[in-house]
């Protein structure tokens, strides 16, 4: 039955491209839309002048879940990329003192106990409780939660008290952690979802437990390539990806989703729709005004989004001795964090992170040459920041501050290619809602039941993936967003597929 079904997907970016591999090769004739000329998303490639950089994130973490959605496939990941474990991990700059991070414990503790002087118990008690935490919320994140019943199920119930509500991850570590440079190590992670650790809910814990469990990893040539195998992967099982064609909006009658119009007119029609693009910039943009109730653009201007950030992407025509990833932490990160969460104003000392792949992926650059990727957090567009006048005098403040942070003094004279996205060219050349680069926040009424469906609630015959809908943002759960839709799919259409109840690669709970 599922080759008689045309599954359309509104964006290539990696909920897309995942649900679109699921589908097509359980049957479905699955067609994917994108206005860029890449696939990808906000996981593509950026291309200058012969250096590579990519767009978005910058390393994969939980590389199982991506190992599962090929093997659902009947592929293996490592016929397609070649990836590349990092350990340490990434370096973590303080004022005063610099920390390297480590996957192995050994080394960690060795690291810890160098660096701080209250030792490296708290640390091992994390690593026991917060795998605990971990394996039992995991199965609450892969849920389908499109109806109150499949919200009230035994795995959530089980789980409900290693959500530690109201905690904040901040709060949360000082079981573990006494001083506040060593809860910052295991915390700053908060910001993979554009949120603050003192906000940020302490189910979250599990990121830098996931981090220090499992490790991360590089893909050679960067993680766009990620993108680039799953539409390999689409078109072997004969999907087809549009390139170069954007959406103008749904086709929608009486509330059933039809198919797409496109920017040129031609109209779309398939059985069902999955919407991957951005989710409030979607309803705001796709979505005729008057259709939508709960996420009616009055609606969504009321909810929490993430913070935005400032990007700077650096060809060099030198390669510059830093490690593969850097975090640079503010002097005084309370006040950067008030800044970018509840002041929305621009600070004149701020965090931000470095990647320096070529140190460790020559592919990215030319010979003697480094491609570095700088990103700075920065207030969403609720700031009004009229980025078109500040951008450059940031640009120049971002410079500064590699050189007094990093010892990059002569970065200037060595850069060949630049590109800048700011908050506002994420709104308005990426779609991001409100610049918001990791969508709606992670707080819990924005989660799990209370977070966007995945099999929409306010229009029938479509479907979400991607940051915006459940279970979040971060590669492994877009991911997550994809199996759970293409699963839905297949219910509907009582199509048998694969499933992998219990992951392989998850570590048990020790005793």
């Amino acid at each position: 039955m599922s080759e008689s079904k045309h599954i359309i997907i509104v964006g290539a970016g990696p909920g897309g491209l995942c649900a679109g591999m699921l589908l097509s090769n359980r049957g479905f004739k699955v067609t994917i839309y994108d206005k860029n000329p890449e696939v990808g998303g906000r996981n593509r490639a950026l291309h200058l002048d012969g250096f590579c950089f990519d767009t978005g994130p910058t390393f994969l973490l939980m590389k199982g879940v991506l190992d599962e959605m090929f093997e659902l496939c009947g592929r293996c990941s490592e016929d397609y990329l070649e990836f590349m474990s990092l350990n340490p991990m990434y370096d973590l700059v303080y004022d005063d003192k610099t920390l390297s991070v480590f996957s192995d414990q050994e080394n960690m503790r060795a690291e810890l106990a160098r660096v701080f002087d209250e030792g490296t118990d708290g640390y091992d008690r994390f690593m026991d409780n917060e795998r605990s935490r971990f394996n039992r919320l995991y199965p609450c994140i892969t849920r389908d939660y499109s109806s109150i019943k499949s919200f009230f199920s035994l795995d959530l119930i089980k789980a409900i008290p290693w959500l530690a509500f109201p905690k904040s991850i901040f709060k949360n570590l000082g079981q573990y952690f006494q001083q506040e440079k060593m809860r910052l190590a295991f915390c700053f992670q908060s910001k993979y979802l554009g949120m603050s650790p003192w906000d940020c809910p302490a189910l979250f814990t599990m990121l830098p437990y996931l981090e220090h469990d499992y490790g991360i990893y590089h893909v050679k040539g960067g993680l766009n390539r990620i993108a680039a195998a799953m539409a390999k992967v689409i078109q072997e099982a004969g999907g087809e990806i549009h390139l170069g064609e954007e959406i103008q909006s749904l086709i929608i009658e009486q509330g059933v989703v039809k198919g797409v119009k496109l920017q040129n007119g031609e109209e779309v029609f398939g059985d069902e729709v999955i919407v991957n693009a951005d989710f409030a910039h979607a309803m705001t943009h796709l979505v005729e005004p008057g259709i939508l109730q709960k996420y009616a653009p009055s609606q969504l201007e009321k909810r929490e989004y993430s913070c935005s950030t400032f990007m700077l992407y650096l060809g060099l025509n030198q390669v510059y001795d830093l490690p593969h990833h850097t975090i640079v932490f503010a002097k005084d990160y309370h006040t950067n964090i008030g800044n970018i969460f509840n002041k929305k104003i621009l600070s004149a000392d701020f965090s931000f992170y470095v990647q320096n792949a070529t140190v460790t992926d020559t592919s990215l650059a030319p010979t003697g040459k480094s491609a570095l990727y700088v990103l700075v957090p920065m207030p969403n567009n609720d700031s009004g920041i009229d980025w078109q006048a500040h951008c450059q005098n940031v640009r120049e403040q971002v410079l500064d501050t590699l050189a007094a942070r990093l010892g990059l003094s002569d970065i200037r004279n060595h850069i060949e290619s630049e590109k800048i996205i700011t908050p506002q060219t994420w709104e308005t050349e990426e779609n991001v809602y409100k610049g918001a680069t990791f969508s709606l926040s992670h707080k819990f009424s924005q989660m799990l039941y209370w977070r966007p469906h995945n099999r929409f609630e306010e229009l029938d015959n479509c479907y979400l993936v991607g940051g915006g809908t459940h279970p979040g943002s971060g590669l492994p759960t877009i991911y997550e967003s994809a199996r759970i839709s293409a699963n839905l799919i297949c219910k509907k259409y009582r199509v048998a597929y694969k499933d992998i109840k219990q992951s392989a690669w998850l570590k048990k709970t020790k005793a």
